[in-house]
């Protein structure tokens, strides 16, 4: 029987992007022959709390220049915010992903500026990374042109900083926002089968384009994947667009990396390359001489039967020397073929040793595999045990809350509907606290303002009732807004102010004892011409010169004497330290009846201006400009705070009272 020639098994790339994102990408594999199938690592959920993203979003005007990390940055960005360029604002992007996740959005050249690295004439050289990207911005912009404005960087929940501290160096001040975040996915029982069976020989190769897929696919191979299988998923082959996921890749233990660089059509050309060099896997086939014993076999044992083969020979005739020769040669043959079966028989018998030991220690292996694999699912479960266990004392506390809530609800229920059926009394038991707070203010303060707006307040509040006790309140409340619209002001503050000015001139206004006096300064009398003085006059020159001495000796005595009239002995008495306790008294009157003023106490406001002007009067000095000033700004005062009749509000407390005590 002929052997059949080898066929090779269909190549199947792994594809581990996230769901969704490999439409174009399968498309080109499946046309350039391979097999496809997807395994996500990742999955792309949007992010707990979109408030900064929409709040960035919504204020672009205030950027120069916009940077979208990845595809899934740009679709999760025009998810929240489809109309976000109408206006020429750069956008900068890592790689043609994400130039063709812009473009499905609307947005692209020549229309929008879109700035990413450049393909070169040697498609490998091109990096597509965030160094990339910051030449291209510094070549097209240059960083010198960012210093001391915005850029905003939209990315997935973490990643680099690389690009943002480069932009931060150059002057420019980054914001990061989150539009998307990264979890691990849990594969189907059906994909892991699909898993199972390609690492049990069938040619493959796994594409991997992120480190976090990476890092993911190692995790989950050590909760799902035997020993034998991680080892063969190591030595498979593995696709990397850049350098940095086929580092972290060969650090993870993976040893057949190649690196094919971004783009889906280079993606495809390395995974056609490798598929093009994968092993061919050799069908069973036909040991011709088995075949031929087996026939031999089963001819021997089988009942005679008619055979349409041609007859045998006929027996030659018997010859002894020939017969005695051909047992000669029988004999070293016989002895050749039992030492080849004897070594046949001792190297399959240590073939099959070997091949016992190491099916022993593949069992072995695999029993500990198990077993530690079976002691991770008992250590699941009682975590997961623990999880139900606190999972149900959280439900019964939340059953206890629910209850408290319940309880609260139907009591708010009970006070809601007796509120609504004493609707007219809640207001009018509001109205009436709002009037006597009011009341009570102005007969302090003699605020009429805030009186007027408490009882324009209350109107308005009882304008909604349609109760006649309402319309008779308002009626009293018509009339109060009336009299202190009416009601004259007095200029409190000014007055206040007056009295301020007053206490301020106090510490320098001077005592009675303490008036300065000029000094007397003794001088000689200048004597006129009395011969000319009484030829002038006509008198006795004796005369005129009398009159002379005694006007001079007259002015002397002036010169050297001083008299003035105090009625109150008490100033001539007050010491100078007694003076510091007059001046602190006059203060603290002033004081007291500025207090007065602002209080509206018309009597103790004029007993303190009476007190303050009888001291001035008594213990100052009268002729002083300052003790004159200070008299004045008192009289001013106790002239302009002269007693004015407030108004009040009893009319409206009344009709209140009297609509509570209908009964």
């Amino acid at each position: 029987m002929a052997a059949v020639t080898p066929e090779k098994a269909p190549f199947t790339a792994v594809i581990t992007r996230p769901a969704g994102q490999s439409g174009e990408l399968v498309g080109q594999l499946e046309a350039a022959g391979l097999a496809t199938f997807e395994f996500p690592l990742i999955d792309i959920a949007p992010v707990i709390d979109d408030a900064p993203l929409r709040a960035a979003l919504t204020s672009l005007e205030r950027y120069a220049l916009v940077v979208f990390v990845s595809p899934n940055a740009v679709d999760q960005a025009f998810a929240h915010h489809d109309d976000i360029w109408p206006h020429a604002l750069p956008i900068g992007v890592v790689g043609p992903g994400s130039v063709q996740a812009l473009a499905r959005h609307g947005v692209g050249a020549p229309e929008h500026r879109v700035i990413s690295p450049a393909s070169g004439a040697d498609d490998e050289s091109t990096s597509f990374n965030s160094e990339g990207l910051f030449a291209a911005i510094d070549t097209q912009l240059g960083t010198a042109a960012l210093e001391g404005k915005r850029v905003l960087i939209v990315r997935g929940d973490g990643g680099r900083e690389w690009l943002a501290d480069r932009l931060r160096e150059a002057g420019a001040e980054v914001e990061a926002v989150a539009a998307y975040r990264r979890i691990v996915p849990e594969p189907s029982i059906g994909g892991w089968a699909r898993v199972h069976e390609l690492l049990a020989g069938a040619p493959h190769a796994w594409l991997l384009t992120s480190s976090e897929g990476v890092r993911n696919l190692q995790e989950l191979a050590q909760d799902h994947l035997t020993a034998d299988e991680i080892a063969q998923l190591k030595h498979a082959p593995l696709v990397a667009p850049h350098p940095r996921i086929a580092q972290t890749a060969r650090a993870l233990g993976f040893d057949r990396i190649t690196v094919s660089g971004a783009g889906d059509e280079r993606i495809v050309r390395a995974l056609v390359a490798i598929a093009a060099v994968a092993p061919v896997v050799q069908p069973v086939s036909t040991n011709p001489a088995q075949s031929r014993m087996t026939e031999t076999n089963a001819s021997t044992h089988a009942s005679p039967q008619p055979s349409a083969t041609a007859p045998l020979p006929p027996n030659q005739p018997f010859t002894p020397y020939e017969a005695q020769k051909r047992r000669s040669m029988s004999g070293p043959l016989l002895w050749f073929v039992v030492v080849i079966l004897a070594c046949a028989l001792g190297v399959g018998g240590f073939a099959m040793n070997r091949k016992l030991v190491r099916t022993e220690q593949e069992l072995t292996q695999r029993q500990q595999a198990n077993d530690t694999q079976t002691n991770e699912l008992r250590i699941k479960v009682d975590q997961a045990l623990a999880t139900v266990h606190q999972a149900d004392s959280q439900v019964a506390q939340f059953e206890g809350k629910l209850a408290d809530a319940q309880t609260a609800q139907q009591a708010l229920q009970q006070q809601y509907a007796d509120l609504a059926r004493n609707r007219d009394d809640w207001t009018l038991a509001e109205v009436g606290q709002m009037l006597s707070a009011a009341s009570q203010q102005l007969q302090l303060t003699g605020n009429t303002q805030l009186a007027l707006f408490a009882l324009q307040s209350a109107d308005t509040r009882l304008a909604a009732s349609d109760s006649p006790q309402a319309l008779a309140v308002r009626k009293a409340i018509a009339q109060d807004i009336d009299k202190l619209k009416a009601a004259p002001s007095t200029d409190l503050t000014g007055l206040a102010i007056k009295l301020d000015n007053a206490i301020d001139h106090v510490s320098s206004l001077p005592l009675s004892g303490e008036a300065p006096i000029p000094h007397a300064t003794p001088h000689a009398a200048t004597w006129a011409d009395t011969a000319k003085v009484a030829a002038a006059t006509g008198k006795p020159r004796w005369e005129v010169w009398l009159e002379e001495v005694t006007h001079g000796i007259g002015d002397q005595l002036t010169s050297l004497v001083q008299v003035r009239r105090i009625d109150n002995a008490d100033a001539m008495l007050t010491s100078p330290d007694q003076g510091y306790f007059v001046r602190e008294n006059l203060k603290l009157r002033l004081l007291s009846a500025r207090l007065a003023l602002l209080s509206r106490n018309q009597v103790t406001l004029k007993s303190d201006l009476q007190a303050a002007q009888a001291a001035l009067t008594r213990y100052f000095d009268g002729s002083s400009k300052e003790t004159q000033t200070v008299i004045d700004l008192v009289r001013q005062v106790d002239a302009g705070s002269a007693a004015v009749a407030l108004p009040n509000l009893d009319m409206s407390l009344q009709a209140v009272n009297q609509y509570r005590n209908r009964g």
